[in-house]
């Protein structure tokens, strides 16, 4: 089966946490960007010809990516390719998926995978652990135009969907939303289809002309409504991360202390493959206190550190405290200092005796480099 995938990077703003990188290279979980799960998901199911489609701040993510060769994504035929339509287009205002993908036509017209037969498009927003080739069987064997990979549970009535999807008793769509605070009944999109490449490249292409840009109000709902299109639903059923708010991250990457939430996402299906960057092990010293937190290596640890996450290279210092909190990359949490509730990007200094505590639902962040 010949597949080509195309994943989003997602330019959606989180404040700090995005002002340099996109969504996609994103840190989460330790050791991990946002985008190992996608590329993990496509390469364990044998997908060879992916392209990453970004609009700016994308240097962080090629620095991560490199050649895929994490992913064995540079062995024989096929590849990785980043797609930056602005760079190609007359306008840098951004209307929609559609048109991103307009902007990338060449790559699933006449790129390497031109004869591939499906697409699997994937929004880095979004961490899961799938099998998509159970997901592409099910598409097939459907006979429909559209697949919507979708997850119950989601939907709570304050959260506000991109896609909400409801079923009827025979499994079929009795009602499709858009932007929409959907309740429990309805099933959210997890922003991942499959559709054909002949249908997908002559829908752009027909959308884009008519001033229709959008990936779920225009191709989706608008053709499902129109009758253009046929949709089929696969109920996913593993752990879904929604990480599209300063919010759900945190509490997201918190609830990977949770020791069957921690292995659905990294090894339901297939291991989790992320950039190779080799350290010592972590140092603990004889009076340090560490309790339910989850380490990456090279970490120097002297203080107290309480269900939090910690990156690679973190430094806490003697009497310092960390507790429910995201310390990233060669952070140093000086001496007799305290944060809670706080999120610290890459080579944040907490000098010795600082307080910083905020709340669970409004995580203090500290953006990379800054000194407090």
């Amino acid at each position: 089966m010949n597949v080509t995938g195309i994943i989003f990077a997602n330019d959606a703003t989180m404040g700090d946490l995005t002002s340099k990188r996109t969504m996609a290279s994103l840190p989460f979980g330790g050791r991990y960007r946002q985008i190992d799960f996608h590329l993990s998901n496509m390469a364990c199911a044998g997908i060879r010809n992916i392209g990453i489609i970004s609009r700016y701040n994308y240097q962080s993510l090629m620095n991560h990516v490199g050649d895929a060769e994490e992913w064995g994504l540079e062995l024989g035929e096929g590849g990785l390719e980043f797609l930056t339509p602005y760079a190609m287009s007359t306008t840098d205002r951004y209307r929609g998926k559609l048109e991103n993908l307009y902007f990338a036509m060449d790559f699933l017209e006449y790129g390497l995978g031109n004869e591939d037969e499906y697409v699997v498009l994937s929004d880095s927003a979004v961490l899961s652990n799938m099998d998509l080739t159970k997901i592409l069987a099910a598409h097939i064997e459907s006979g429909k135009d559209i697949t919507i990979v979708a997850k119950a549970g989601i939907a709570d009535g304050r959260k506000q969907l991109d896609l909400a999807v409801k079923l009827d008793d025979k499994g079929q769509i009795s009602d499709i939303a858009v932007d929409y605070v959907a309740g429990p009944e309805h099933l959210a999109s997890m922003d991942t289809f499959i559709m054909s490449k002949t249908f997908l490249v002559h829908q752009v292409r027909e959308l884009v002309a008519r001033n229709l840009c959008h990936m779920d109000r225009d191709l989706v709902l608008g053709l499902w409504q129109k009758g253009v299109a046929s949709l089929n639903v696969y109920p996913f059923q593993g752990v879904a991360l929604f990480n599209e708010s300063i919010e759900e991250y945190f509490r997201n990457s918190l609830s990977l202390l949770d020791k069957q939430i921690r292995h659905d996402l990294f090894g339901r299906c297939h291991p989790v493959y992320t950039k190779v960057r080799d350290r010592v092990p972590s140092y603990y010293g004889e009076e340090c206190e560490i309790e339910n937190c989850l380490l990456a290596d090279g970490c120097f640890l002297e203080g107290e550190a309480e269900d939090s996450i910690l990156f690679r290279d973190v430094k806490i210092c003697q009497g310092a405290q960390v507790e429910k909190s995201l310390i990233m990359n060669d952070t140093v949490i000086g001496e007799g200092a305290r944060v809670e509730y706080v999120i610290l990007d890459k080579n944040v200094t907490v000098r010795p005796g600082a307080r910083l505590v905020g709340t669970p639902h409004d995580p203090i962040i500290i953006k990379r480099g800054e000194t407090v």
